[in-house]
């Protein structure tokens, strides 16, 4: 092996990164204005002192931070840096042998032990002489000036005092030899999204069903009446199924028939006509400038538009006529359609990511990407992308976040959990999850736990759904209203991003098509549906103050301080998160039966949560108004789903005494 020498003379070790994904293959994530906190295992032969700092700089600048690095436990070292702007930054980690803090440190030991000598001072005054030639100005002056002192001073306690003094530490630290520094390799990367990508409270719903009329097929207009509605529930974004001209060969008929009637409107996501693709509209829903309005209405409420984004043609979609080799042909020269077996969509093309066109045809497919973009969509749900090659996703996410970071991706990918972690490190900012099929307390607990609390969390973020078009689980059907409440509730207060499908979640649809079957019973994917959204059993308003409980505390708005604890009934759940200043902390304890009064106690790690275990602490109830006086490790709750069936408890730490008020002066 050939090295050259000073690459012999780097002694520091730095090992064991965090935040890295895959050895730095792919970026960690944040959001705009988060603290990156970054440690490492930095260490050296013998018993030299060693100095690290953390470097780090936005993609594209030459121009790097350097931020001192400070000891942990155990040879970890530790710095953060704030990441202020959306993009990429790259961050770094150097260490190296720091012989003037080694020097110093040995000789304090030496003056307490009364054993300093006249040639330990020397030594000092060469490290000082040298640290003047890589100072600047005045400081080089006074270093060269206190060398020359250290090697002149004809006292002990002149010497001492001269050694010692802080300024003398402070100037030699400013100026550290880095000659032997060793640096990490390679650059690791965090990719900065908005503030959404990490809180988010998504409302899904079908344009066409938007009408107030029955059967009257709805319009971008009858969509902005229903904003409002939508926006009073407290959600922020606004999530469409395709809104594109829909195929009629092969068009499904209602509840999934293999063969439409006249009037049946088909499936959204068989995307394309002689009107055109995925660049254009449903001409019953209105036109692109009808789009653009309810996108700008959305805004002004404070509101994101999420588009979804579809990567398959229905047999009628251009797309097959003019670029017939991006689909594969069978031996009889049709198109294979997309099949699940024994499950047929023969109203479904999908895209042949083998095809020798495949630069051309991801071209054009980002080119939907930026199209959508142009009409103020920053947000896009893809369908099924795991079912597409994932370089392509990787080449256009990097691609569209290039010139557009705002951009969010969110992939729905109900698949195999390697899978799904895969397309978050290729850049899809959140993922569906398989939070509606989590039911008992220990599946809840050991899957939010892997995703909020190991190492996943760094580049995966999860977007809890209790329902979605496709999947309308047992326990709502079987729930009754109480199932709904308590789902709503583990998504919302779990998942700093979560969603529903509206109006069927809020009006608590729980028909399906078949028993054992997921599907709505006359599901939306295939017909209009007409809904009365003032319906007295509506959980519109429930859900508005679940959101709004949310949006007015900090602690709901992340994943990371998810802390599940400990109660002595297993259908009570009982789980913490706090914001990232310890200010704001909620305890939820939620009855996971929907039929029957659970009741138990709950255990609280009260030195682990900063609550005095010699004092009462409040818990306040955001969702009913009322107070409790709790006090130590174990308190009592009792849960009746037909009342209600959760609680999200504001702690108040501290409850007054006497001493905090001026009459006791």
């Amino acid at each position: 092996m050939t090295t050259k020498r000073s690459d012999g003379r780097r002694r520091v070790i730095i090992e064991g990164i965090t935040p890295q994904v895959d050895c730095g293959l792919f970026p960690a994530k944040r959001t705009a204005g988060d603290e990156v906190r970054v440690e490492a295992d930095i260490f050296t032969d013998g018993h030299d002192a060693i100095t690290a700092s953390l470097l780090a700089h936005r993609e594209g600048s030459d121009e790097w931070t350097e931020i001192p690095m400070h000891p942990l436990v155990n040879d970890r070292w530790e710095a953060s840096f704030r990441v202020a702007e959306l993009g990429r930054y790259g961050y770094k980690v150097q260490g190296w042998v720091d012989h003037f803090e080694t020097w110093r440190r040995d000789l304090l030991k030496r003056i307490k032990a009364e054993s300093d000598a006249s040639v330990d001072y020397l030594i000092g005054a060469e490290l000082v002489a040298e640290a003047a030639t890589r100072a600047l100005g005045g400081d080089a002056v006074w270093l060269r000036e206190r060398a020359a002192v250290l090697r002149s001073a004809k006292t002990a306690s002149e010497l001492r005092i001269h050694a010692t003094d802080p300024m003398l530490h402070e100037l030699v630290l400013r100026y550290p030899d880095k000659r032997f520094a060793t640096e990490s390799n390679p650059e690791l990367t965090i990719v900065v999204e908005p503030v959404r990508a990490r809180f988010s409270s998504w409302y899904e719903f079908f344009p066409r069903s938007s009408s107030e009329k029955p059967g009257a097929h709805g319009t971008f207009a009858d969509c902005e009446k229903r904003l409002p509605y939508i926006a009073e529930m407290g959600f922020n974004v606004v999530y469409l199924p395709p809104i594109h001209p829909i195929g009629r060969t092969f068009r499904k008929g209602r509840n999934n028939n293999p063969e439409a009637q006249p009037g049946d409107c088909g499936s959204p996501w068989a995307i394309g006509a002689k009107e055109g693709g995925h660049k254009e509209i449903l001409s019953d829903l209105g036109t692109v400038e009808d789009f653009k309005r309810f996108v700008a209405k959305a805004g002004d409420l404070g509101m994101s538009v999420a588009l979804d984004i579809a990567f398959q043609v229905a047999p009628d979609h251009p797309y097959v006529k003019v670029h017939e080799t991006w689909f594969k042909k069978r031996p009889d020269g049709t198109i294979q359609y997309a099949e699940n077996p024994p499950k047929k969509y023969q109203d479904i093309y999908p895209f042949n990511f083998e095809t020798e066109d495949w630069e051309g045809m991801w071209v054009e497919l980002k080119s939907v990407f930026v199209y959508w973009i142009g009409m103020g969509v920053t947000i896009f749900r893809v369908d099924n992308p795991h079912t597409k090659a994932f370089p392509f996703w990787e080449w256009v996410i990097a691609e569209i976040k290039r010139d557009h970071p705002e951009v969010l991706f969110l992939a729905e990918a109900f698949t195999r959990p390697k899978i799904m972690y895969r397309l978050a490190k290729l850049g899809f900012s959140q993922s569906y999850t398989y939070f509606p099929w989590r039911n008992g307390k220990h599946e809840i607990t050991t899957y939010l736990t892997e995703l909020a609390q190991t190492p996943v969390r760094e580049f995966f973020r999860a977007n809890q759904w209790p329902n979605t078009p496709d999947i309308l689980t047992e326990f709502l059907q079987m729930g009754g209203r109480p199932g709904f409440v308590i789902r709503l509730l583990l998504a919302a207060t779990m998942g700093a991003n979560y969603g529903i499908y509206g109006p069927p979640f809020e009006l608590q649809e729980n028909r399906p098509v078949k028993h054992g079957s997921e599907e709505y019973l006359n599901s939306e994917k295939y017909e209009i549906r007409h809904w009365d959204l003032a319906r007295p059993d509506s959980l519109r308003e429930f859900i508005a103050q679940v959101n709004g409980v949310r949006n007015e505390n900090q602690a709901l708005q992340n994943d990371w301080s998810l802390k599940f604890h400990s109660t002595d009934n297993d259908q009570l759940i009982c789980y913490s998160k706090e914001s990232d200043d310890r200010s704001n902390l909620l305890v939820m304890a939620v009855n996971l039966d929907p039929h029957h009064s659970q009741s138990g106690f709950i255990t609280l790690p009260l030195d682990e949560l900063e609550i005095p275990q010699d004092r009462s602490f409040e818990a306040e109830d955001l969702l009913s108004g009322e107070r409790y006086l709790w006090q130590g490790l174990r308190n009592y709750v009792e849960l009746n789903p037909s009342i209600r069936s959760g609680h999200i408890l504001k702690i108040h730490r501290r409850m007054r005494v006497e001493t905090d008020f001026e009459y006791f002066l």
